[in-house]
């Protein structure tokens, strides 16, 4: 193992390459006209599409099928690698518009999906079905295509879990295969970007590193990665302020192998969604929540990653989390006076209570090997240190999530520059908190970027369990060999 010290000084460096590189893959070259071959779907199937999402109705669209296999009408082919694209053009600062239309050079425009006209779901439901009629009713070409089709996320983090959820519906619906996605990264963190190759930041050259992108979509390898069922029940009454990724729900109910400790309340409301890199509470989620609000309140204050991430940095400052251990405000101490945790360990059926240190005021549950930007608080450890806690060595698709604390905002940032790793609580299978309020009356959390306020009772306990979704999602992988 490398020192702490090498290390931070190779993972800055990689940082910058990667991003003067912009993913030009040295000594690669391009056609723009072949890679616009490979890639766009025949007219008559992108016409198609784009009118049964406009119209929400895959039976208004025949006449373009009946016209691709006119008499004396050319057989249409499919494409080698067709890609559909949703963009967030509002990520990226000033480059989501260029882009956009950068990507509508290179293929069909009815390829590229603005995320603010078209939603993953609407393209699932109604675009994908399109293709699956017309296979059904004898066109090998939309066949082909249905099969061969990969996506791209443009966007952030929480666009590409967008994406990703809305995609894995194809698989609870029994309407395989489900399309392999590829990242643009436009976000301030991309994390997921990061884990499977695609950079951390949208390149200088974007230009011509868009072909380069797009290219990879349609060639690179396939991964694969876990997802988190995460639900929220709690006292009914309560008014929730849910992220885009979390929605109520009637049907999901708690484990029953695992007893609860007193009363339920008559009436309780449940939320349900879905994460692919983390969930925290505490201390990291309050300070995501105020900076979330005042982004919203002045959005001229974030212009860019950049920008973001000097913002962010100074309103985690005036937030008190870096004088904890001064402060006699209650809502600055530990977690545990608010929190019980169960979790299922590692090759385990079994429930069991794991105590949390009194010294952690937020508690991170993590996927993938990056967090807030490329860190890995987890950290990079020993073969004899895993084999000491029972633990593996962590990875995207293991079936497992790694869960640790972070103290005051010293403790934070020393663990956030890699000097330390962070407090290892557990590596598990399934998660249960439980929440019940003494001097506080709310908690501050935060899935994959998105945080939210969550009231919290003196009376009824509210309950978050953490468990995999039994299916994984495909990722195609950027990185060059």
């Amino acid at each position: 193992m490398h020192s702490t010290a090498s290390r931070r000084t190779a993972s800055g460096r990689s940082s910058v390459v990667e991003s003067i590189k912009g993913f030009t893959f040295a000594g690669v070259r391009i056609s723009k006209e072949d890679l616009r071959r490979r890639i766009t779907m025949p007219e008559y199937l992108r016409l198609a599409i784009r009118e049964a999402i406009k119209n929400k109705d895959v039976n208004t669209v025949r006449r373009h099928l009946d016209m691709a296999y006119a008499a004396g009408a050319e057989i249409p082919q499919p494409a080698e690698a067709p890609i559909i694209v949703f963009i967030n053009s509002k990520s990226g600062g000033r480059h989501g518009p260029q882009l956009k239309a950068r990507l509508q050079e290179l293929m069909g425009e009815e390829q590229v999906f603005d995320l603010s006209d078209v939603k993953p779901h609407e393209f699932v439901q109604y675009g994908l079905s399109c293709l699956e009629k017309f296979a059904a009713l004898g066109d090998s070409c939309a066949k082909v295509t249905r099969e061969r089709i990969r996506v791209v996320a443009a966007g952030g983090d929480g666009t590409v879990g967008w994406v990703l959820g809305c995609l894995g519906d194809l698989k609870k619906q029994g309407r395989e295969p489900v399309p392999p996605t590829g990242i643009i990264p436009l976000g301030t963190g991309n994390d997921l970007s990061r884990s499977f190759g695609w950079g951390g930041s949208f390149p200088f050259n974007w230009k011509s590193a868009t072909k380069s992108i797009l290219d990879r979509v349609a060639t690179g390898p396939i991964n694969r990665l876990d997802s988190w069922n995460l639900l929220i029940s709690m006292p009914a009454g309560e008014k929730l302020e849910t992220p885009h990724s979390l929605k109520p729900t009637e049907d999901a109910s708690l484990d029953q192998e695992l007893e609860i400790d007193g009363e339920l309340p008559k009436k309780l409301s449940n939320y349900q969604g879905v994460y692919y890199n983390y969930f925290s509470i505490g201390m990291d989620a309050q300070v995501a929540y105020g900076f979330h609000h005042l982004r919203n309140e002045k959005p001229y204050l974030a212009q860019g990653p950049i920008s973001n991430k000097l913002i962010y940095s100074g309103y985690s400052c005036t937030q008190g989390w870096f004088f904890t251990p001064c402060s006699s405000d209650p809502c600055l101490r530990g977690l545990n006076n608010i929190l019980r945790l169960y979790v299922k360990k590692v090759n385990s059926s079994k429930w069991e209570q794991i105590s949390v240190p009194s010294s952690v005021r937020s508690i991170v549950t993590l996927n993938l090997p990056s967090y807030g930007g490329g860190r890995n608080p987890w950290g990079r450890l020993k073969p004899e240190y895993l084999e000491k806690r029972g633990f593996v060595e962590a990875h995207a698709d293991d079936g497992c999530i790694e869960i640790f604390g972070l103290k005051q905002g010293w403790h934070a940032s020393m663990v956030m520059v890699e000097l330390i790793s962070a407090k290892h609580i557990a590596q598990v299978s399934a998660i249960r908190f439980e929440l019940r309020a003494g001097e506080w009356d709310e908690a501050y959390m935060q899935m994959d970027g998105e945080p939210w306020k969550q009231p919290i009772s003196k009376e009824y306990s509210t309950f978050i369990e953490i468990k995999r979704v039994p299916f994984q999602s495909l990722m195609v992988n950027g990185k060059r060999n």
